[in-house]
């Protein structure tokens, strides 16, 4: 449906929200988290433009930030104390509230896409060694844990 229009006297807009996350950033990092922002921002978008649902829209928005390190998610999340890179994603459908979710894992390129697997399938949260096992029968695409790891990450 486009933006503005008309179904059963209910004006429908849509509308994409995303935030780089909930740290400060530092100058020199404050144009590439706006441009990656927006990158996403246009990826979401491009899914409505074309019929995508709401979900489609969301993956494929957090695709990019977990693409780009300039993000504290996927490729480039914090570090854990032992030098290792655990995931977090979580995705929830407004119209059913059930929700997606997967945690601590490890060896997956797009948490995001493994947590829209799980609400389609077992609507519940999915942790750690369980999570990749669950990615790995579903076709995420899987990956060396140490690949989730910037450069910059490797010499701080």
């Amino acid at each position: 449906m486009s933006a503005g229009e008309r179904t059963g006297g209910i004006r429908m807009t849509r509308a994409i929200i995303v935030h780089g996350g909930a740290k400060s950033t530092p100058p020199e990092k404050t144009e590439p988290s706006r441009q990656g922002c927006l990158a996403a921002v246009r990826a979401g978008w491009a899914v409505l433009e074309r019929g995508g649902s709401a979900l489609d829209a969301v993956e494929a928005a957090v695709r990019v930030l977990e693409d780009d390190p300039t993000f504290n998610a996927g490729f480039g999340s914090a570090l854990k104390m032992d030098g290792e890179a655990q995931m977090d994603a979580g995705m929830m459908e407004g119209a059913s509230l059930q929700v997606g979710a997967v945690a601590a894992i490890q060896g997956v390129r797009n948490p995001i896409s493994v947590a829209r697997k799980v609400l389609e399938q077992k609507p519940v949260l999915i942790v750690g060694q369980d999570a990749w096992r669950f990615a790995a029968e579903n076709g995420a695409e899987l990956c060396d844990p140490r690949d989730m790891i910037s450069e910059e990450q490797r010499r701080a």
